[in-house]
C-alpha cells in the first residue's frame, strides 16, 4: 500500500490532453478563416450579373421609334396640312373671320365636299366658294378718310372719339367719283387698317374687307406708307436741315431700334428745310415720333399722304370717299 502515492503523474497526462485540445482549434481556425473569404468573394459575384439585367432593357427606347416612323409609310397623309380658314386667307379669298362665317353657312367646298369648321386641308386641295359668299363680299366697302387731329384711329380711348364716328352721309366728299351710296350697314365691321395717332392727320383706311386688311397690316404686308413730318432740332425751328447732322439722318434711315427690335430700313429725306419725308414699311406705335426723339428731333406736325398706290389727294380734312373699283393699294 505504500506504493500508491505515485499517482501524481496522472495530472500531467491530463495537462498534455489539455495542450492538445487547443491545437486542433488553431489548426481548424486557419482553414475556417480561409474559407469565409472564399465564400464571401463568391457571394458578391452572384449579384454581379444582376446589374446586367437592365441591359436588355436598353433597346426598349427603340420600341417607340417604329411607331413614330409609321407616318413615313404615308408621307402625304398629314404633310403640310393647315386650317381651312388660314389657307383661304393665304389664297386671298377672304379673311379668316370671313372664312369661318362662310364655312358655317355651308358656302365652302373642299375637293367637292362641304367643308367643316376647323377642317385641315393640304396645299393642293381645291377650294370652291359659293356665289352667295362672292355676292356678300362685293357689297363690302373700303373707305378713305382724311383724319383730322383730335380723333383716334381705333376704338374710343381716354374720352377721345374714334375716327369711324366721322363716317356718315354728311361728311361724304362731294368730289367722290364713286357711284356708291352710303348706307348704315356699311358701318358694320368697318375697321381701321393701321395706326394714325391722335396728334397726326392724313390718310386713314377703314374697311369691311378682310382681304384689304390683310394686305395693309398683315404680317407679310409689303405696302409702304408715306408721311410728311415737320420737325425742330433743339431750339432751331427754321432751316433745321442746316443744323441737323448728317449722321442723324443716316440713323433715321437705318440703325435705330424700338422696343428692343431693330427697325426695317426706311426712306428719309428732306422735303424742305423744316420738313422730312418718311416712307415706312412697318407701323409701330408712334414710330416716327419715337424715331425722331432718338436723334434729337421733335415732331411738331405729322401727315400721312399715301398708302401704297392710293394717295390722300384733294380729300378735305374730316371728309371721306370710297376706294374706287379701279384703285388698289
Amino acid at each position: 500500500m505504500p506504493e500508491q502515492p505515485p499517482r501524481s503523474p496522472t495530472p500531467p497526462a491530463r495537462q498534455r490532453l489539455v495542450l492538445r485540445k487547443p491545437a486542433p482549434p488553431a489548426q481548424s481556425a486557419a482553414p475556417s478563416a480561409a474559407r469565409p473569404p472564399a465564400q464571401r468573394a463568391a457571394r458578391p459575384a452572384a449579384p454581379a450579373p444582376r446589374p446586367a439585367a437592365p441591359r436588355p432593357a436598353v433597346p426598349r427606347p427603340a420600341v417607340p421609334r417604329p411607331a413614330a416612323a409609321t407616318p413615313q409609310a404615308h408621307p402625304d397623309a398629314d404633310a403640310g396640312l393647315v386650317r381651312l380658314n388660314k389657307r383661304m386667307a393665304e389664297l386671298g379669298l377672304c379673311s379668316r373671320r370671313e372664312a369661318d362665317d362662310w364655312i358655317a353657312r355651308g358656302w365652302v367646298r373642299v375637293d367637292g365636299q362641304v367643308a367643316a369648321m376647323g377642317q385641315q386641308v393640304a396645299p393642293h386641295a381645291r377650294i370652291d366658294v359659293d356665289r352667295a359668299a362672292r355676292g356678300q363680299q362685293q357689297q363690302q366697302v373700303t373707305i378713305l378718310l382724311h383724319k383730322p387731329m383730335g380723333y383716334v384711329s381705333g376704338q374710343a380711348e381716354d374720352g377721345h372719339t374714334p375716327a369711324v364716328a366721322l363716317i356718315d352721309q354728311r361728311s361724304h366728299w362731294k368730289g367722290d367719283a364713286s357711284r356708291q351710296r352710303f348706307a348704315p350697314s356699311q358701318l358694320k365691321g368697318l375697321a381701321p387698317c393701321g395706326r394714325l395717332d391722335i396728334d397726326s392727320v392724313g390718310l386713314l383706311v377703314l374697311t369691311q374687307d378682310g382681304r384689304v386688311a390683310r394686305q395693309l397690316i398683315g404680317e407679310d404686308s409689303t405696302v409702304d406708307k408715306e408721311y410728311l413730318v415737320r420737325v425742330q432740332y433743339g431750339d432751331v425751328a427754321a432751316d433745321v436741315q442746316s443744323a441737323f447732322p448728317r449722321e442723324g439722318l443716316a440713323r433715321l434711315r437705318h440703325g435705330l431700334s424700338l422696343d428692343g427690335q431693330a427697325l426695317k430700313p426706311a426712306q428719309v429725306d428732306w422735303q424742305n428745310p423744316e420738313q422730312l419725308r418718311f416712307v415706312l414699311r412697318e407701323g409701330k406705335k408712334r414710330q416716327i415720333r419715337r424715331m425722331c426723339e432718338l436723334v434729337g428731333l421733335k415732331v411738331v406736325g405729322l401727315k400721312r399722304i399715301r398708302i401704297g398706290r392710293v394717295t390722300l389727294g384733294q380729300l378735305p380734312a374730316g371728309q371721306w370717299r370710297y376706294l374706287g373699283p379701279d384703285e388698289s393699294f
